[in-house]
């Protein structure tokens, strides 16, 4: 698939601490790409980047197939819709006023603005003080700011932070949406079960440094699920596999982390020839989350 963003050794650094270090990413065209990583990974100054907001202190950004310069900043912006950190708004002013003011300062028609105030559902409260929004409102607002100029590419920094569940999933319903519509979307996030409802390409991030991409089913290959093996006689299993793969007592029986298909077949062949009684062997099912955490925990790149 065609890239909307690519970076080649993407790297920032602030004095000693290199907060991105050799990022190479890659945003096919119309696609949810979900960037995970804990608070402080380099999300948001990854995202700056993209959007000229930071210049990098070495490596290569593309935007829609065209170096991101100085000079083509100016003409790639107006395809791209951003939301970093906090949703943009004045509180004193109603929603209307706050999108007459990107009108004005985007030479945006007046039609663009009551679309992108209809995509985010805001029309019937776009008369109201902003400061009587709800959150999950302030961060329509902040989208539809977002969407004004038409935009094909939106980079939304963390836009279901401090939202609760109902939030969560109408902000969800509306990105998916815009991705039916054509938008390709970059959406960061630490909230790693949320995005993988949504996103179809996943960049996830620890410590500055790109330690996978690409999608679920391709994440999920680099983890593997502890075994449980149901006994009865959990401790005669233990002393068994013991020298395979060290086990661990389980409520049902055992559990043995990190083993593949090979040493499994091994562990049950062992048991069975020992006339050990196994009442069940699976995988434990496994979140983005527990993948996420499996990952980040051994620190290695993949």
């Amino acid at each position: 698939m065609s890239a909307v963003i690519t970076t080649h050794g993407l790297t920032k650094r602030f004095g000693p601490h290199t907060a991105v270090d050799s990022l190479d990413l890659h945003v096919p065209r119309g696609t949810i790409y979900g960037f995970l990583g804990p608070n402080g990974s380099g999300k948001s100054t990854t995202m700056k980047m993209l959007l000229g907001l930071t210049q990098p202190s070495s490596g290569g950004i593309e935007i829609l197939g065209e170096p991101l310069t100085r000079a083509s900043r100016t003409r790639l912006l107006p395809s791209i819709g951003s939301m970093i950190e906090a949703p943009p708004g004045y509180g004193h002013l109603t929603g209307r006023e706050n999108m007459r003011i990107v009108q004005d300062m985007l030479e945006l028609s007046t039609p663009q603005i009551d679309r992108a105030l209809a995509t985010v559902r805001l029309t019937e409260q776009q008369h109201k003080l902003v400061r009587n929004y709800s959150l999950g409102m302030k961060q329509r607002l902040g989208i539809a700011m977002a969407l004004a100029r038409d935009p094909s590419l939106l980079v939304l920094d963390e836009p279901t932070n401090g939202l609760d569940p109902a939030g969560i999933e109408e902000i969800r319903t509306l990105l998916v949406e815009l991705s039916g519509q054509g938008i390709t979307i970059m959406v960061s996030s630490h909230l790693l079960d949320e995005i993988d409802k949504m996103a179809g390409i996943l960049g996830i991030l620890a410590g500055g440094r790109m330690i996978f991409q690409g999608s679920r089913e391709q994440l999920f290959e680099h983890s593997v699920p502890d075994l449980i093996i149901e006994t009865p006689e959990q401790q005669a299993a233990l002393a068994q596999v013991a020298t395979i793969a060290p086990g661990a007592p389980d409520a049902d029986g055992i559990r043995i982390s990190g083993i593949d298909k090979d040493r499994t077949a091994q562990v049950v062949h062992r048991l069975a020839l020992a006339g050990i009684p196994i009442h069940q062997v699976r995988r434990e099912q496994q979140s983005l989350e527990d993948v996420f955490m499996d990952l980040t925990g051994r620190e290695g790149l993949l």
